[in-house]
């Protein structure tokens, strides 16, 4: 299972919101369960969309002025940004085949 990278308020927008391509960010916490179940989902998606879709990840304690910029109450929320917009948002834990139906319009 490859790493997924880490994004952070340094360099969220030249990773995020600059991007040529959508970035589906995920908006995680260590201390979270349902983040940790959604992980594999995400690592998966990431190697299925690769050179698609960028997938990074996002640490709400480390990083608490981007999570309160896009208002991530609760994690894990997924966010899909395309061209710097938010295309699509999903907040908690949802099953890959939901995921996948929810983003794939926009990629």
């Amino acid at each position: 299972m490859s790493e997924l990278q880490y994004v952070n308020e340094d360099d969220f927008t030249r990773e995020v919101l600059e991007a040529q391509q959508p970035v589906l960010v995920d908006f995680t916490a260590v201390w979270c369960g349902p983040c940790k179940m959604l992980e594999p989902i995400v690592v998966e998606l990431a190697g299925e969309w690769a050179g698609k879709v960028k997938v990074v990840k996002l640490d709400v304690d480390h990083n608490a002025n981007l999570a309160m910029q896009y208002q991530v109450m609760g994690v894990p929320t997924l966010m899909l940004f395309n061209q710097g917009e938010i295309k699509e948002r999903l907040t908690g834990y949802k099953p890959k085949k939901q995921i996948v139906s929810k983003l794939t319009p926009h990629i």
